[in-house]
This record gives C-alpha cells, structure tokens and sequence, in this order.
C-alpha cells in the first residue's frame, strides 16, 4: 500500500490501516505572516504521508454506514484538501482502491505463507489461514467492503477481478493444505476431495465477511469459529 508496508507477527493477526505511521496534520502550512496567524503554522506531510493519510481516511469512510460509494469530493472534504490534491497522489479514485487491495493482499499473504511453512498439519494450516482472514476483516471493518466487493461496484472493473483473484488464491492454497491433510487421512482421492472441500470453505469465508459487513458489522465474522472450523475440516 505505502512503499514499505509494515509486515504484521504472525500471532495474532490484528494487522489494520491505523497501525501504518499517521502523517501529520493533513492541513499544509498556511502562507499568511506569522505575525497575523492565531496558531502555529503547521508542518507539511513528508513525501508518501499524504498517501498513506489518503487511503487511511478512505478505509475509515468505508467503515460508516452507506458508504459503498465515496466520492473523491467527500474523501478530499473530509480531508480538508482539494480533489486536486488527491490526484498529486492517485492517478485515480480507481488507484486509489488498488492501494487498499495491495494491504490486504501484503497483510494477509504475508501470513498464510507463514503459516504455510511453519505448521506442518494440513488440516491446522487450513484452520488457521481461515482464522487469519476473518480476523484481519473483523480488525479491519472498512475493508470487508473492498474484499466483498461492496465498494467496487461502482469503481473500474479491474478492481472487483483483482479482489475476486485474491479469493482464488486464498482457495488455492486452501487446496493445497486440504490435500496434504486428505493424504495423510488415506484418501484414495485426495486432489478431488480437497478441491471440494477448498471450494465450500473459500464460500464459507466469504460468507462470512458479507454478514459482517451488511450487518453494519454488528455479526462478528469470528462467532463460533472454532466449532465450525472443527466441523469443516474434520
């Protein structure tokens, strides 16, 4: 998202757009004499702040009620800056979204390759990669509507196939781990049963952070995870 997104520990995965160093005041320095100024004149965002200000500020609007589309006005208002300086920034409010997609993308398969290599259960891999994305949506509550697709649907269309490409990679390394855990159970079948299988908790993931996100994000998309987990991957 920003140059050098920072890398979240793998326990716990609570990794959100606040935790990237806020810049300053979004306020430039004002050009009226000291003299005539009742405050200090406040400092300028060092290069690549106001990006980061720029999509934090978008990620928080996306949390409110009704805001699956935010206007460049809005977000440049609430800002307290011209639309014209957003695009000093963003090409587009379309780039602007890809910003937010490249956090999610960084934050969560940052993790699942974590995951990946260090647990050596198939079936813990699968469990704890679904833990790890409902998780970072439930952290994250403005971007659940960028990862359900609920923000794009007036935005460019590249935006809803990348988010959709992020699923399918989700499911394919679900697929992978499944596999290895259908293997070890003595499947005769195990690349059919883990597609299956992969296939059915990508959906459930899915599912999950829709009710979360059109609950108002009232419905946790982490209730009675553990049980459902159990029941799905037994």
């Amino acid at each position: 998202m920003c140059q050098n997104p920072p890398r979240p520990s793998l326990e716990p995965p609570t990794h959100t757009m606040s935790d990237i160093t806020h810049a300053d005041d979004p306020e430039s320095a004002s050009t009226e004499p000291a003299e005539t100024r009742a405050t200090p004149a406040r400092k300028r965002p060092k290069p690549g702040e106001r990006r980061v200000q720029i999509l934090q500020t978008l990620a928080s609007m996306l949390e409110q009620p009704g805001a699956e589309r935010i206007t460049t006005a809005a977000l440049a208002a609430k800002l307290d800056v011209s639309e014209a300086a957003l695009y000093r920034h963003f090409a587009s409010k379309a780039q602007m979204f890809e910003g937010l997609i490249e956090f999610i993308e960084s934050s969560i398969f940052t993790l699942v390759n974590q995951i990946a290599e260090r647990e050596t259960s198939g079936a813990a891999q699968a469990q704890r990669i679904v833990t790890l994305i409902l998780q970072f949506g439930e952290k994250n509550p403005g971007m659940v509507r960028v990862m359900v697709g609920d923000a794009l649907v007036f935005e460019n269309e590249r935006l809803t196939v990348r988010m959709n490409q992020f699923f399918d990679r989700v499911e394919s390394q679900l697929r992978q781990s499944l596999r290895q855990a259908a293997e070890s159970a003595g499947s005769m079948t195990p690349t059919v049963d883990a597609g299956a299988l992969a296939s059915v908790i990508t959906a459930f993931v899915v599912g999950r952070l829709q009710r979360y996100a059109r609950s108002g994000f009232k419905r946790s998309p982490t209730e009675h995870l553990d049980a459902a987990l159990q029941r799905l991957t037994a």
